[in-house]
């Protein structure tokens, strides 16, 4: 199956907004560190093309590139908190209300021996 990019016109605004913030965050983490976007790219195991999709936001650059760039900074520590199961108050309470209740098919008996 082909590989389909996330595009900013077809993407949810917050969506597009979280992506250019969060390569905003990188992009001040390197140049809080005085580091040349080719030494963060080189150290992070990508061409710096794609850091600079990073940097930018793009929604259709890979996770990974985000996470490599985070893991060359040592950084890599926060993303583990996002989307973490203790910060997602609207889970528990849907997981909380459904307390009791079982997941479970019905099962239908045959009388075939």
């Amino acid at each position: 199956m082909p590989r389909v990019a996330v595009s900013a016109d077809a993407a949810p605004t917050k969506v597009v907004d979280a992506g250019k913030r969060l390569g905003a965050h990188i992009r001040t983490a390197r140049k809080r560190r005085r580091m040349r976007q080719e030494d963060l790219a080189s150290k992070a195991g990508m061409t710096v093309q794609t850091l600079r999709r990073v940097e930018a936001g793009s929604l259709g650059t890979g996770l990974g590139a985000y996470a490599a760039a985070l893991w060359a900074m040592g950084l890599s520590g926060q993303l583990a908190s996002v989307a973490a199961p203790n910060t997602d108050l609207e889970g528990q309470t849907l997981e909380a209300a459904r307390r009791g209740e079982r997941i479970r098919a019905t099962q239908v008996l045959s009388s075939d021996f």
